[in-house]
Parts: structure tokens; sequence; C-alpha cells
């Protein structure tokens, strides 16, 4: 199914505080796929689990990205609490006990994760002729009007009263 395409250039209201969270595996031995295997098919049920208690658990939506050795997940959450919350939850508990006794420090397959705690008015988006995505797929999906025209009208928080850092040359 075609994805809808918003002709013109939009970006999100960013007057609430979110969480971004990356997670994910690199494969260091390729030829170990009985180790990198599991670490790749456990994140399906967890998505699964994410989608259909979205409300309930904090999740807005996430975005995947597979490269030849490395992936990438980037999750949109409304709160870090909720994030660690479901980190304790079953599935994501079951996942890692999995993944430390089957690989536990054997060098096949690494797995990582970042978190950013975002204030509000302090992050921007813009999306070009683009479908929903990222950012806009998780929050709300606004025309750019004159009062949001440059990234710097999108700070809201971000740039006014800061002073700019001289050239280092």
């Amino acid at each position: 199914m075609a994805k809808q395409i918003y002709t013109g250039r939009y970006t999100t209201e960013n007057d609430e505080d979110i969480v971004v969270f990356l997670i994910g595996m690199r494969i260091n031995r390729r030829f170990a796929v009985h180790k990198w295997l599991p670490v790749f098919t456990a994140m399906p049920p967890m998505i699964k689990e994410l989608y259909t208690n979205k409300e309930e658990l904090g999740f807005l939506s996430m975005e995947n990205y597979f490269g030849f050795k490395t992936t990438v997940m980037i999750q949109y959450w409304r709160r870090a609490e909720d994030l660690l919350a479901y980190a304790k939850g079953e599935k994501h508990l079951t996942a890692w006990k999995d993944f430390n006794k089957k690989v536990g420090n054997n060098n096949a397959v690494g797995v990582y994760h970042e978190t950013y705690n975002l204030k509000k008015g302090n992050y921007e988006s813009l999306y070009g002729n683009m479908p929903l995505y990222g950012l806009g797929k998780a929050m709300k999906h606004i025309p750019i009007t004159p009062e949001r025209i440059s990234a710097r009208k999108r700070l809201k928080n971000g740039t006014e009263g800061q002073v700019p850092c001289p050239n280092k040359s």
C-alpha cells in the first residue's frame, strides 16, 4: 500500500516533552547466525506489543533502518518513565535475559541503545514532500506557516537569547 505523500513543507508541534530512544544491534561475525539471529528475531514481538498498547505504554511511534552490519530503530516515547517501565516488562526482560544467556560477552553480535530526553521547545522538524515519518508520524503533523518558516523559529526555546560561538579558525 502506497503511503500518502504530503506535498509542501510540514513540521510538528514542539510543545510537549518527548523521549527519543535509539536501539539496535551490530553483526560483528556474519557467519555466527546462531548468535545474532535470536537477537534480531526478539524485537518484532516487542514492537507488536508496543503498537498494540501505545496509549497504555506511552509509546508514540518508531522507524527502522537496516544496514549491512548494523540496525537502528528510532523510537519516540511520551516520557522516560514509560520507556523505563517497559524495559522492566515481561517481553523485554525475557529477551534481555536470553541475550545474556546465549550471547553474553561473545563478540559475534553487539547491542546498543541511547536515550534522549527532549524538552518542549528544544526540538524541531521539517518534512518536505514526505509521507508521515519519524517525529511527524509520532506527533501532530502540521503545515509550515510564516511563524514557523525557519528552524530558528520552530525552536521556540532552543535559540533565543543565545550568543553565537566565534569561529575557530
